[in-house]
């Protein structure tokens, strides 16, 4: 792949080790951008402009970059599980979670400012979750930490004490749909 100096506008260790498998040279350079979720969205929406909002704010202090913001988010219906606050929190969210299927969504915004190009895209995955108790949701807490992860819980991480089973993108699921950045960024900037 033949692209521009690439910056990767997230500090999350996740992201960073998937953007990794890719044969380009990144560096990582943390957003300030404010994560917002507007009502009247849907959940892709959502995070395709929680996504463009990181990665703009990161190309306009590097134009000649292609820059690459990301944003993920649980959402069951349209209730978000964004990242939990406590521990508590986080038991509240998984015990929803159990038993259901809810999707995983990733926006993703590739930004090169000075040349005018941007793509910005979603992907969705369904997760179902074993049906738990609370002890086992306590069990899983007790062996993660949940407190930066969107919906309280990480596949990559003892995933299997409570999830049944995906449809899509695992990639995704971890934070970056691999699959369908590989695809955007090998016919860049078209």
């Amino acid at each position: 792949m033949q692209l521009p100096p690439f910056i990767l506008a997230s500090t999350s260790p996740r992201r960073s080790e998937l953007f990794s498998l890719l044969p380009v040279k990144f560096r990582v350079v943390a957003s300030d951008a404010a994560e917002v979720a507007p009502e009247h969205l849907t959940p892709l929406e959502v995070c395709q402009l929680n996504a463009h909002r990181k990665a703009r704010a990161v190309a306009k202090k590097n134009p000649d970059a292609l820059v690459l913001g990301a944003d993920t988010l649980v959402f069951l219906g349209n209730e978000i599980f964004g990242k939990p606050r406590s521990r508590a929190d986080a038991g509240r969210m998984l015990w929803k979670l159990q038993g259901r299927t809810h999707q995983v969504v990733t926006g993703v915004s590739l930004i090169h400012l000075r040349r005018h190009q941007e793509k910005i895209f979603a992907v969705s995955t369904d997760v179902l979750f074993h049906p738990l108790t609370r002890a086992q949701i306590k069990n899983y807490l007790t062996k993660i930490n949940p407190l930066d992860k969107a919906g309280a819980y990480a596949i990559q991480e003892r995933g299997e004490l409570i999830i049944a089973e995906i449809s899509g993108s695992f990639s995704n699921v971890v934070g970056l749909p691999m699959e369908a950045l590989r695809e955007r960024l090998s016919r860049w900037p078209a």
